[in-house]
């Protein structure tokens, strides 16, 4: 694709509302050249509005949006030079997918002389080369989200938009495209603005994650950090599987649970009120093993459950506080499984020691 694709997004104090309903609160947000950036959030959090306003079909009560040097805040949706792929695909049941795929190059006018081979490679993009004359309900519910995929590139955009396009796949197959989509953009190189509920799928694809909350954006970061780093107890609790614990500040690389005291890897904010984030996976059975730097706890087991991949532990602190951890589902080949009743200590290393303000 030419370089025109890789256009910066600036999105600068934009805000919408709805008579006395904000949906949008005072967002600022930078994409660079290429990347890939997914809006996580709950439903009303805002990003299907932010993506709106992106697209040209939602007009922001206040705020500016610029694709490069270019203002595009009240420009119409088809003078943006934005690919999109909406949740439902919105491909034309009649057309074939030659016929879809060229739609956007007959909407814009573009020599029709051109059409075939743009079409053709758009196709080859998403591995459906030789397809042209296929009707659309012949096709699998993946190789319909590639054609959509191939319509919204075909015209090299300087901007990819999708909303949601892998929740009508089950759950095989939509792992699956998630990583087709990844290959894809990387590719490519386009830049891509992607909204998804699921954080799985958000950290799975993305450069960076941007979480938003009652519309405002609370943060944006790598899904390494925004995982291991959460900025407080909404994106700790929103991302993956965390239990939420009241703990005090023993000093300032250290709290208090209870009688233990947990070292941190990272200064322990300055908040009247701590919440201890406790990731399932990230606790684990003491072994012999277990480095000598790690936090420990004691719990006694409730129940254990075997669920394929891991094995889901329930249990409680000495106080009757409950927590949960996983182990790998080989852990019954190689450990004995601890019995409902049994007491067992766990470990939580300092750099997983997450403690985010209340």
């Amino acid at each position: 694709m030419s370089e025109k694709t890789k256009a910066g997004i600036s999105i600068r104090s934009v805000a919408k509302r709805y008579g006395s309903i904000t949906a949008l609160d005072d967002v600022s947000l930078d994409v660079a050249q290429g990347e890939f950036v997914s809006l996580l959030g709950p439903s009303g959090s805002g990003k299907t509005t932010l993506l709106g306003i992106l697209g040209g079909f939602v007009q922001p009560s206040s705020g500016s949006v610029w694709i490069g040097n270019r203002d595009i805040t009240f420009a119409p949706p088809h003078k943006r030079d934005i690919g999109i792929v909406f949740q439902n695909y919105a491909l034309f049941p009649h057309m074939t997918v030659g016929e879809n795929v060229a739609f956007p190059l007959r909407a814009r006018r573009m020599p029709k002389a051109s059409w075939s081979a743009r079409v053709a490679q758009a196709l080859a993009m998403v591995e459906l080369r030789g397809y042209e004359d296929r009707r659309i309900d012949e096709l699998s519910g993946g190789q319909r989200q590639r054609v959509a995929l191939a319509r919204a590139m075909v015209f090299e955009p300087q901007l990819i938009l999708m909303d949601e396009p892998l929740s009508a796949l089950d759950k095989q197959l939509r792992e699956t495209m998630q990583i087709e989509l990844r290959r894809l953009h990387r590719r490519l190189g386009a830049t891509i603005i992607y909204v998804t509920h699921d954080q799985r799928e958000a950290l799975t694809m993305s450069d960076r994650v941007a979480v938003l909350r009652d519309g405002k954006l609370i943060q944006i970061d790598t899904p390494e950090r925004l995982y291991g780093r959460p900025c407080n107890a909404f994106v700790a609790n929103f991302i993956g599987e965390a239990t939420l614990l009241p703990v005090t500040r023993a000093d300032d690389n250290a709290v208090r649970l209870g009688e233990a005291v947990l070292r941190t890897s990272e200064p322990v904010p300055r908040a009247d009120k701590l919440l201890l984030a406790v990731q399932t996976e990230k606790l684990v059975i003491e072994t012999p093993d277990t480095p000598p730097d790690a936090n420990r706890l004691s719990m006694r087991v409730t129940e254990v459950l075997y669920q394929g991949e891991s094995l889901r532990v329930f249990a409680t602190l000495e106080d009757g506080t409950p927590l949960s951890l996983r182990q790998p589902g080989n852990y019954a080949a190689r450990q004995r499984i601890p019995q409902p009743g049994a007491l067992i200590d766990v470990a939580l290393s300092p750099r997983d020691t997450i403690i985010v303000p209340a």
